[in-house]
């Protein structure tokens, strides 16, 4: 990997902490009866995307912190649909969402915003990735908010006609 500017770390690292404050003001947003619906055969409801993105920033910490501590470290892909129990899961309450988002985001910004030049160059092995390390992972993190933010937002506020399939 080549060398990032400083400027791009940092700019990832404050969009990071922004996005607590976007989907925090998301999710309060949204009615509650709009929570739950289904739009189509496939899609996650709003709060499936909303619970999904706190159920992963365990993940991401941990990810970052083998990052960190180990040389080279190997993963496997992550597959919600794979955990997901064929029973309904319980309905998380928004404010339990929000806070869980909250909270894996802050432990996150505070291993990244200790990181060192050299910690950002830090590289892993990743089967679905040409690439990957603490930079590439944590731009991947960021995008990967926005993809399900911007989800959200359509699902919520799209009409049917107008509406992506993916």
């Amino acid at each position: 990997m080549t060398d990032t500017p400083e400027k791009t770390i940092t700019a990832i690292l404050d969009a990071l902490e922004g996005a607590i404050a976007i989907f925090d003001d998301l999710l309060r947003s949204i009615p509650a009866e709009a929570l739950d619906i289904k739009r189509g055969e496939g899609f996650w409801t709003l709060r499936e995307h909303a619970a999904h993105l706190a159920d992963v920033q365990p993940m991401g910490l941990e990810r970052m912190r083998r990052i960190l501590t180990e040389d080279v470290p190997q993963f496997v892909p992550f597959s919600p649909d794979q955990e997901k129990e064929t029973e309904k899961p319980p309905l998380i309450p928004v404010d339990e969402i929000i806070a869980n988002f909250r909270a894996g985001r802050k432990k996150q910004l505070e291993l990244l915003k200790n990181a060192s030049a050299d910690d950002w160059k830090r590289t892993a092995i990743h089967p679905e990735y040409e690439q990957y390390g603490l930079f590439i992972f944590t731009r991947h993190i960021l995008m990967h908010d926005h993809w399900h933010m911007y989800r959200m937002e359509e699902l919520w506020l799209t009409r049917d006609e107008y509406l992506s399939k993916l």
